[in-house]
């Protein structure tokens, strides 16, 4: 739990960086153009920096406890972002808001206590070419984002850029061997790389136009909701025994406090500095 919590840091500061880069890229030119703007911002490197070693955090956390625990410490770091935000950027937060943040962390006791060992059953090769399909139609919605429109433009990038770190998540499980020849074997292996790629250019998206908090609560739930389900009915996640029932009230107490502060995954607008 203690990896999963140190990824959900990492991701939480991230965000401030990365939404501030977003912003200061401008728009126009299409999703791809975008992230290339983005990329010239050193908030967004440093960010990436971040988003790197939280990974190896995930990896971590996810090759020792269930899925279900991790989703929700990853969504968890929507407080940190809070906390950052209120920090550097003088963000300010309300009443409701801290105790949101206080919600989340008593999800996340619970959910440490309840979790159990991530699960022994291995992931079958249909659920690896799943992941590796909803990874692609991640990446063809990345490609076309740009041509949607309306209010239910936020939620649907915000959704796919869920969509897709959840497919990271579970294929990280679905990696039983990292000898070259088994990777390159591996459809998770695939889905993977490119679940991660089309939910990062979602994410950019998202953090620059439209509702951030719109499309930040709907990324909460895809990264949530999914793998977790996958995580307890086909890759074997279970409990500690007779504590079933505060795992499920901790994730849910978890989701909502990070939900409750989505409006952190936008980070304020501030001048570009050297």
């Amino acid at each position: 739990m203690v990896c999963a919590l140190g990824a959900a840091v990492c991701f939480g500061t991230a965000t401030v960086l990365q939404a501030m880069a977003a912003r200061q890229a401008g728009a126009g030119g299409g999703e791809v153009a975008l992230l290339l703007r983005a990329l010239r911002q050193w908030r967004y490197l440093a960010g990436l920096a971040l988003d790197g070693l939280g990974f190896l955090f995930q990896i971590a956390a996810l090759r020792s406890i269930p899925i279900y625990a991790v989703s929700a410490a990853l969504a968890s770091s929507l407080a940190v972002t809070a906390v950052v935000a209120a920090r550097l950027l003088r963000a300010r937060l309300s009443g409701t808001e801290w105790g949101a943040v206080g919600v989340v962390c008593a999800g996340l006791a619970m959910l440490g206590l309840a979790s159990g060992p991530e699960g022994a059953e291995g992931g079958s090769q249909a659920l690896k070419w799943t992941m590796l399909a909803t990874a692609a139609g991640m990446a063809v919605l990345a490609l076309l984002g740009g041509r949607l429109s309306g209010r239910m433009r936020a939620l649907v990038l915000g959704l796919g850029a869920g969509f897709g770190f959840g497919v990271v998540e579970v294929a990280v499980r679905l990696v039983d061997s990292l000898r070259p020849a088994a990777l390159l074997t591996n459809p998770a292996f695939y889905a993977l790389l490119t679940g991660g790629a089309a939910a990062f250019v979602l994410l950019t998206s998202a953090l620059q136009r439209g509702s951030v908090t719109t499309a930040t609560a709907g990324m909460v739930i895809g990264e949530t909701i999914g793998p977790a389900a996958v995580g307890v009915i086909w890759l074997g996640d279970r409990t500690r025994e007779g504590l079933t029932w505060l795992a499920a009230l901790g994730f849910a107490v978890a989701v909502t406090g990070a939900l409750a502060l989505a409006r952190f995954g936008e980070a304020p607008a501030v001048a570009e500095e050297d």
